[in-house]
């Protein structure tokens, strides 16, 4: 039997080194749902109720720079070495390397000799850091208040931006953003997640037919797209890198905070703008968005989509980067940042269902979805202005 067993290991490895992402996506929950039959309820009690110390543990390996030394090392080090470069007390170190290897963070492969794993190197990733601030610092808060928040509101959906997990937990009536200017480098830990997270071969620019829909568009002065709420400008960024010579303005809009410390792309303009107020780029081809409206309840939505609908002509297209549920299957991603959102926002991630009856309350149409990431149901959905018999 265990000769078995180390076989099946082998060729499981080898296929992770050759699979798709899908396929190795799919082979991990295959795996977790097959460990998760295995495990007794002493397994259950402890594997849960450690699952905060886990994310604390992490974040001392940050801090102390553990997975950067090990990475860089390219071969096993002894845990007296690591708290040697980090500055930190060897049986410290050992305590917390032992428990690294009990969570496939780092791997042991001798008394206190640890190597670098697939996670460690992981761990040391720009995008990864920023994720792991992000969450322990800021949304950790907010996952402890949720129980409690969900009990005093008699367990009712939330749907009060003014009124949220998130606000309990931190004591405070500011909303998330407003929030985040008040700590010390949560914006840029932010902001920098977001920029990151989402691989550029990942994006709406390979699946929507930018290039059919602006065949003919000669006036360098209309407006071609106006990004809503684009952050510090890196989708400007990549439109204009994409498609340098399709006439006409790209702007980019967000807070003053944001636009202070937005990108400076050649040929796209920085506008200061909040977007529940009247949209003053009027008539351009491309309005888009990007994670914008799962921030938000639906009255809050419908008011946004209303200020872009009231600056669309005819030939407009708004053009909405977000999940779009399916109706069985949600993956473990999307479903935890819908539960986050309903913490943070009082707002949810949404079904292609739920999308349409938002959409025509705010009285547009959605035409067409366009999914682009099958994986975390990441998709850009097409809106227009109704036309003729379109209008009840």
């Amino acid at each position: 039997m265990a000769a078995t067993a180390i076989c099946d290991v082998a060729a499981l490895e080898q296929l992770a080194e050759t699979a798709d992402r899908a396929t190795r996506r799919n082979l991990i929950v295959a795996l977790r749902r097959m460990a998760d039959s295995l495990e007794d309820t002493i397994g259950t009690i402890h594997r849960y109720g450690h699952i905060d110390l886990e994310k604390a543990m992490i974040k001392v390996g940050l801090d102390l720079g553990i997975f950067t030394n090990l990475v860089k090392a390219n071969s096993a080090k002894t845990a007296d070495e690591v708290a040697k470069d980090t500055g930190s007390d060897p049986q410290l170190l050992k305590r917390i390397l032992r428990y690294y290897n009990t969570i496939n963070v780092v791997r042991e492969v001798g008394p206190h000799q640890y190597r670098a794993t697939n996670i460690t190197r992981n761990l040391t990733e720009e995008v990864c850091i920023a994720a792991m601030g992000h969450y322990y610092d800021l949304v950790a808060k907010q996952y402890q208040a949720t129980p409690s928040f969900l009990k005093e509101n008699n367990y009712q959906n939330p749907t009060d931006e003014k009124n949220t997990a998130l606000q309990m937990g931190w004591n405070t009536r500011k909303q998330p953003f407003d929030l985040m200017l008040t700590l010390p480098g949560a914006m840029n830990q932010f902001h920098t997640y977001m920029a990151l997270r989402r691989q550029v071969a990942l994006s709406w620019l390979t699946v929507f037919p930018v290039n059919e829909e602006t065949a003919g568009l000669t006036d360098r002065e209309r407006p071609l797209l106006v990004n809503i709420g684009g952050g510090i400008g890196h989708q400007c960024a990549q439109f204009r890198e994409k498609h340098p010579d399709i006439p006409g303005r790209v702007i980019l809009q967000d807070v003053p905070e944001t636009i202070a410390i937005a990108l400076q792309t050649p040929g796209v303009e920085n506008m200061a703008h909040d977007y529940f107020k009247p949209q003053p780029i009027r008539g351009a081809k491309f309005y888009f968005m990007r994670g914008v409206p799962h921030n938000h309840p639906p009255h809050q939505v419908r008011l946004l989509f209303e200020q872009i609908r009231e600056a669309m002509v005819p030939d407009s297209i708004f053009l909405v980067d977000e999940t779009v549920l399916p109706t069985t299957g949600v993956g473990f991603i999307a479903a935890s940042i819908d539960l986050t959102m309903l913490g943070a926002f009082a707002s949810m991630e949404r079904t292609e269902a739920e999308w349409r009856t938002l959409v025509e309350s705010a009285g547009l149409k959605l035409v067409r979805t366009y999914t682009y990431n099958e994986l975390e149901h990441e998709t850009v959905m097409e809106m227009r202005l109704p036309q003729g018999n379109d209008v009840a």
